[in-house]
């Protein structure tokens, strides 16, 4: 696992790579995964390596970082899947948006909540980030429970005029948030009453700093980035 950005007590995050292009097809290739993203439709290896992969593998300048993180496992070094901590704009890291996506073998064992806390504390102590913002359909409660889970709270729900709706569309989008200042009292308070840390999160830390990847150009962001991970699993973590 070279030029690991960041681990939890279960995971390994680094940045993506060309050789990746195998792992990332079989994981876009599974509907369950896919579900609450384009309905489960299968994707092509020319789609990865044409669209996916220079999305995953770009360097955004405010961070010095990718966006998104291959996970592994720490015990067997499997592709999990991904995590994604992505500036919404190129030139400050103010607000970020978190996302996942895992392998369904995956789901239900606490990986998605654990990978987000630790980007999270990560983004809040190390990289100037003042906001994290997630979104998904108002139907994927699996996917909003890891959100919960990771901290954030329920800010809006709105609607999206979708040109290929995707059945439970009609009940709209909800977003998740979390500030800095929310975060930086929350971890005032457990420090205060003693609580215990939370697994992934305490045991959370960046590796080798801010990591150099391979810059490439971003196409369009796919129809729904982030939060969409009870199709991911986390969605169950």
């Amino acid at each position: 696992m070279d030029d690991v950005f960041l681990t939890t007590g279960r995971m390994a995050l680094r940045p993506f790579t060309a050789r990746d292009a195998g792992p990332v097809l079989a994981l876009d290739g599974d509907p369950s995964v896919m579900r609450f993203v384009n309905g489960g439709r299968p994707t092509t290896l020319e789609a990865v390596e044409t669209r996916t992969l220079p999305r995953l593998m770009h360097v955004h300048p405010c961070l010095g970082t990718p966006g998104y993180w291959a996970a592994e496992s720490r015990e067997t070094g499997a592709f999990l899947g991904w995590f994604e901590f992505r500036p919404l704009a190129e030139d400050t890291a103010a607000v970020v948006e978190l996302g996942y996506r895992l392998h369904t073998a995956a789901w239900g064992r606490g990986l998605a909540t654990e990978g987000a806390r630790a980007l999270i504390d990560t983004g809040f102590t190390g990289y100037g980030v003042r906001r994290v913002k997630a979104d998904t359909m108002a139907v994927n409660t699996a996917s909003r429970r890891v959100m919960e889970k990771a901290g954030l709270s329920l800010v809006r729900r709105y609607t999206e005029d979708w040109p290929d709706p995707l059945p439970g569309s009609e009940y709209g989008e909800v977003e998740y948030a979390l500030t800095r200042e929310v975060w930086a009292e929350r971890r005032a308070g457990d420090d205060v009453h003693g609580a215990s840390p939370r697994r992934g999160t305490a045991r959370a830390h960046a590796v080798s700093g801010r990591p150099s990847a391979p810059r490439a150009t971003v196409p369009d962001s796919p129809r729904r980035p982030t939060g969409d991970d009870a199709g991911d699993p986390g969605a169950r973590a």
